[in-house]
């Protein structure tokens, strides 16, 4: 967990006082007409945060559009691209790389050990246990601590999973980071970390994605939209979707269809910033110690070139 030289930090103000975290997701619901209709509102809401007629016919057109895509085997590398330049290039529907950008960040300056120097008070939230296998569960097993706390907890390396810091808002690391503005809407900033072999399973969004490597270096699986066919997904909500197939360690027998998905294989290293078009399906592992963070547009996906047809009508 180091870098070349260590940075001084910037000049900091008051020191942040601690944030609770959120509440864990409620029980299951009463009823199931209950759950149901939670589902269609939230995913109604869903549908107005991103000005389109319905989250289904959102994907739909996601997939359709990706049937069209050129195959490719690796995922171009490019320098930083300006909004435009990043807004051209990703209309294109298919994922790339820019180099540079994030090491402009004060955060890529600083070294790993800042985390327990100065933000170990900050309160987080840890994946414990078998988090892969369950990690689009409603229960799936979490805990929470202090980062100080899981920084041991991972020094202690008493875990075959290693705990796993994931998809957090925490803002007192984004103070240092200079987001560009790819996107008109953007949701919060969410930060991953965690040490060498740490895993976000094989799973989509469908919403455009950017996610900044800080620290480490970390293998990422790409597989087209359209691909889900052969990949067995379930879904955990209207925009998330996730997949028991594992491309690290591919099982044909019991997933015999995922032969046919292509897998595209990526390695994202200190400084780089990588595209995930909506829809696209992707598996993440820590090779190092590792910080990331990535951030979700709320908006059309620019693949869909501001499709028409999914505007929803505004009053």
């Amino acid at each position: 967990m180091s870098v070349e030289k260590e940075v001084p930090l910037p000049l900091a103000a008051a020191p942040i006082a601690p944030r609770a975290l959120p509440p864990r997701p409620p029980a299951e619901f009463s009823s199931p007409e209950a759950a149901l209709a939670r589902k269609l509102a939230r995913e109604d809401k869903d549908a107005q945060v991103r000005g389109v007629t319905s989250i289904d016919a959102m994907r739909e057109a996601i997939k359709r559009a990706a049937r069209d895509l050129p195959a490719i085997t690796e995922v171009p590398r490019l320098a930083m691209l300006d909004a435009a330049a990043f807004r051209a290039r990703a209309a294109l529907g298919l994922p790339f790389l820019m180099r540079g950008l994030v090491r402009r960040w004060p955060l890529s300056a600083l070294v790993p050990e800042v985390l327990r120097e100065q933000f170990s008070h900050v309160p987080v939230r840890a994946r414990v246990g078998d988090y892969i296998n369950t990690a689009f569960a409603a229960d799936r097993a979490m805990q929470d601590m202090s980062m100080g706390q899981y920084l041991d907890l991972v020094e202690e390396g008493a875990h075959a999973l290693p705990p796993y810091l994931g998809n957090l808002e925490l803002r007192e690391l984004n103070r240092l980071c200079h987001w560009p503005t790819y996107f008109d809407k953007m949701g919060p900033p969410r930060f991953w970390v965690g040490p060498a072999g740490t895993v976000t399973p094989l799973h989509c969004d469908y919403d455009d994605n950017i996610f900044a490597q800080v620290w480490g270096r970390k293998r990422i699986f790409l597989a087209p939209p359209h691909h889900d066919a052969f990949l067995y997904p379930s879904e955990a909500n209207a925009i998330l979707f996730g997949s028991p197939f594992d491309p690290e360690a591919p099982d044909f027998q019991r997933f015999p269809l995922a032969s046919q998905a292509t897998m595209i294989e990526c390695i994202v290293e200190p400084g780089d910033m990588l595209y995930v078009p909506a829809g696209w399906y992707h598996q993440v592992r820590a090779l190092t110690f590792s910080l990331s963070s990535n951030r979700w547009a709320r908006a059309v996906p620019l693949a869909l070139h501001g499709d028409t047809a999914l505007r929803r009508a505004t009053d």
